[in-house]
């Protein structure tokens, strides 16, 4: 948008951008400045709660994005490239998580995968495995709660391909799934990317599901954001813990979206 002489427009625009900016920025500006002036948050930056928590948090946000990848990739192609009844309804499902809060997607994943839940209670009975309170109901909060956010980039991706392109390579003699190695995966890849990182991310910062499915056990289902929570409840971590807890999730959160831009910038060097 060019202002041209309209300076007071410009100036006014300005002004609202640099006072959205910074809304944004006082608060992470404060987490760093109370670790700076405390130097308890940094020796808690090594402790077993901050260890154990990350390495929780990486490990099941990373399975959590692979099995949205293997699975939600299909799901968007589907949607984005093909019409079938129903399609409606399975796009919306799919948005469900996008839109509810994540105690409720918790309890719709107890009263499922729950010991007296629907699916869990036979499980249960049959086997004797319990889906609820273990590290993997971590993963399928995660999943439920984050692949949707990969599903709608990837599908937008998708759906940017022109369909002649795909057209002439059929009638050259592709395969349908030559097709979409060579021909359309090349061409939506920043896309996918972007629902990569966003799925990922939604993942490492999952709150609610995750307390109320898998609850809040050091070690086995507490990832950082629990374990913020818990040093919020009166634990020996207290305030000092849950800035340390916090400020590793923002270095992690920064280093990915650099990360995100530099590799999407080389894809538009390159592109």
């Amino acid at each position: 948008m060019a202002f041209g002489a309209d300076r007071p427009a410009f100036g006014a625009v300005a002004l609202a951008t640099f006072a959205f900016a910074l809304f944004f920025l006082l608060p992470f500006a404060g987490l760093v400045y109370r670790a700076a002036q405390n130097g308890d948050v940094w020796r808690l930056l090594s402790g077993n709660v901050v260890r154990d928590a990350l390495v929780l948090s990486l490990w099941t946000s990373t399975l959590s994005t692979l099995l949205a990848i293997t699975f939600g990739t299909a799901a968007a192609y589907l949607l984005a490239r093909s019409s079938f009844p129903g399609k409606s309804l399975v796009d919306a499902i799919i948005d469900l998580p996008i839109v509810l809060p994540p105690t409720v997607a918790g309890v719709a994943l107890l009263t499922a995968f729950g010991r007296r839940g629907l699916i869990g209670q036979p499980i249960d009975d049959w086997f004797g495995f319990t889906f609820g309170f273990s590290t993997l109901a971590v993963i399928m909060a995660q999943l439920l709660v984050a692949s949707p956010f990969y599903v709608r980039a990837a599908k937008g991706g998708f759906e940017s391909i022109d369909p002649q392109m795909t057209r002439v390579a059929y009638t050259l003699g592709a395969s349908r799934t030559r097709t979409f190695f060579q021909v359309v995966l090349p061409q939506t890849w920043p896309a996918l990317l972007a629902g990569i990182v966003l799925c990922w991310s939604r993942a490492m910062g999952e709150l609610g599901a995750t307390l109320i499915f898998a609850g809040n056990l050091q070690g086995r289902t507490q990832t950082m954001p629990l374990a913020i929570i818990q040093a919020f409840e009166g634990t020996s971590l207290g305030l000092d813990g849950a800035i340390a807890l916090s400020l590793v999730l923002l270095a992690v959160a920064l280093a990915v979206l650099v990360l995100f831009r530099v590799f999407t910038r080389h894809a538009i060097t390159m592109g």
